[in-house]
């Protein structure tokens, strides 16, 4: 129930190149997995929100897909939906990560924050790959792009100086009363939940273009208290696509339902009977109706 309590409050924005981290920094803040996370740059499509809460505070972060030159229909709605993101909150977390080439004037991944009123945070992930003595540089080199609110070296995977990076939000959020109700760690609907974990699931058991070809969507979600019936249709744009993501006997989309379903039964705390079919939607990451059609709000 929402009331008049004041508490320090506000929208946090995590922004930055692909696969640095962002979404296995949401999922430690929060304590559990709403953001799905693969080795693969570009995982995240949509803006994943995730909602902080302790007793005098609650941090909304908004997960972006990561920004990079895009040149497809989809890896441009994609820029524009982190891009936009930047309007509509109270500070920015950028996050680098330390195995990333050196920044430098020339080549500056923070050149899309000039002009942005907000605080910046510097967020440099994947501490734990490199020796202490060699961050130092990095950090400098960041620190002459811009001026950084504070730079906070981080890992997300061992949780090492998450603890200080959430302070510090904290600390600089204005006080109001709570944007969300206290006892829920998303908007996000469960039917979104779990297209994005299927989504998941193919992007670790396929290879080379396959995942970024693909799009997830629920045709059925039924729970009658006991048991879970979902039926899920994943798309791909070609028929050679198709044919991978089946495998041989059905072998590749079999594993891809396994490993899904059980992720989606601890997050649904039910048991879950999950069906996957494949359709070959041509070029559907280049067609502006069909990107409309499966959530994207295209230009």
């Amino acid at each position: 129930m929402q009331t008049d309590e004041k508490v320090k409050s506000g929208i946090v924005a995590l922004v930055g190149p692909p696969n640095v981290g962002k979404s296995t920094l949401l999922n430690r803040l929060l304590g559990q997995k709403i953001s799905i996370v693969s080795p693969k740059p570009q995982t995240t499509r949509n803006r994943i929100l995730g909602i902080v809460n302790g007793p005098d505070h609650q941090v909304v972060l908004l997960d972006t897909p990561g920004i990079h030159e895009a040149r497809s229909p989809l890896n441009q709605e994609m820029v524009r939906i982190a891009l936009d993101t930047l309007a509509e909150v109270d500070a920015i977390l950028f996050m680098t990560d330390v195995t990333l080439p050196p920044p430098s004037p020339a080549r500056n991944p923070a050149r899309f924050l000039e002009g942005r009123t907000q605080p910046v945070f510097l967020i440099v992930n994947k501490i734990d790959l490199v020796a202490r003595e060699k961050l130092l540089p990095i950090l400098a080199a960041y620190q002459a792009l811009y001026p950084f609110q504070a730079i906070i070296p981080i890992s997300a995977r061992t949780a090492d100086g998450t603890d200080l990076l959430l302070k510090e939000i904290i600390s600089l959020l204005p006080e109001g009363p709570r944007l969300y109700p206290e006892d829920i760690p998303t908007d996000a609907s469960e039917r979104f939940i779990v297209a994005e974990i299927i989504r998941e699931k193919i992007f670790l058991q396929t290879r080379q273009e396959i995942p970024y070809s693909t799009a997830v969507v629920i045709d059925r979600f039924h729970d009658d208290g006991h048991l879970v019936t979902i039926d899920s249709t994943i798309i791909v744009e070609q028929p050679s696509q198709k044919g991978i993501v089946i495998g041989h006997k059905g072998s590749m989309l079999e594993k891809i339902g396994t490993t899904a379903r059980i992720d989606i039964q601890q997050l649904l705390d039910r048991r879950v009977l999950l069906k996957l079919f494949v359709k070959v939607e041509k070029d559907w990451t280049k067609n502006p109706r069909l990107l409309r059609e499966l959530g994207f709000q295209g230009k």
